[in-house]
């Protein structure tokens, strides 16, 4: 358990590094970077250290090193190649003269959300149950499928970006064509691995919370709300007609 608690101290000395190195570079899109890097980071280290049996430690060390470590490449290739994201600009231009001092408590917060986010991944590699086999099948035919539905639409949105032909418009292609934002689908799916295992668990009921959670940020805090508010100011009635016409999350046939 002190483990736990004091993994926050390096989580937040990260985000210090990622606040100074936003401050040199003018580029806060490194969070996002961090914050993945830190969840994968740390369902590692929990794994190495718990209590659990092999094969849940295994699973989850995988898991969340795979997902990620993934995520976190793909966001560090695009800031290389595109720069600040256009949220973090319009909050950088809004602040003002206070952005440095509101930047580094929001790094921190991020590391306090990078803390609470695997907290699923600490409970189950530090108790100990008997794991089915069908529950680590259909952990990984989840994983999995999250996985191909996440990168695809990541890669499809890239090369939308890409082209010459598509600047200010938005991208109705592929996934997005079904979902205005597959990928945060696909990120929240990918949540109920963790209930799903800590079904032979005494108590495991609370992680069905994580889904639960995910799906509250993602939908209304720090999502799709402020995702959309930047679409709108770049992208003008192209983007509130892909509104009107296009499933916030759930991919489904559009209007």
């Amino acid at each position: 358990m002190l483990f736990l608690w004091l993994s926050f101290i390096p989580m937040s000395a990260i985000m210090i590094a990622g606040w100074w190195w936003q401050h040199r570079h003018q580029n806060a899109a490194i969070v996002d970077v961090l914050w993945a890097f830190l969840m994968g980071a740390f369902g590692l280290f929990y794994a190495l250290i718990g209590i659990a049996s092999l094969e849940i430690k295994i699973l989850v060390a995988v898991l969340m090193v795979a997902w990620y470590w993934r995520i976190a490449w793909h966001l560090w290739s695009r800031l290389k190649r595109e720069g600040e994201d256009g949220r973090y600009r319009y909050l950088r231009e809004y602040w003002g003269k206070r952005a440095s001092c509101y930047h580094f408590l929001f790094f921190q917060v991020q590391a306090g959300f990078a803390w609470g986010f695997t907290l699923p991944a600490w409970w189950l590699t530090h108790h100990v149950a008997p794991v089915s086999l069908w529950q680590i099948v259909l952990a990984v035919l989840l994983v999995a499928i999250s996985w191909w539905g996440q990168s695809l639409a990541d890669r499809q949105l890239a090369e939308f970006k890409q082209r010459s032909d598509t600047h200010g418009q938005v991208c109705r292609e592929g996934l997005w064509r079904y979902s205005r934002h597959p990928n945060y689908f696909f990120e929240w799916l990918q949540w109920f691995v963790w209930p799903l295992l800590a079904l032979q668990y005494d108590n495991g009921f609370w992680l069905l919370l994580a889904p639960a959670v995910m799906f509250l940020f993602l939908y209304f805090i720090t999502g799709i709300p402020y995702t959309e508010q930047q679409a709108i100011r770049s992208r003008g009635d192209a983007y509130r007609d892909y509104q009107r016409t296009t499933s916030a999350f759930i991919p489904w046939r559009p209007k």
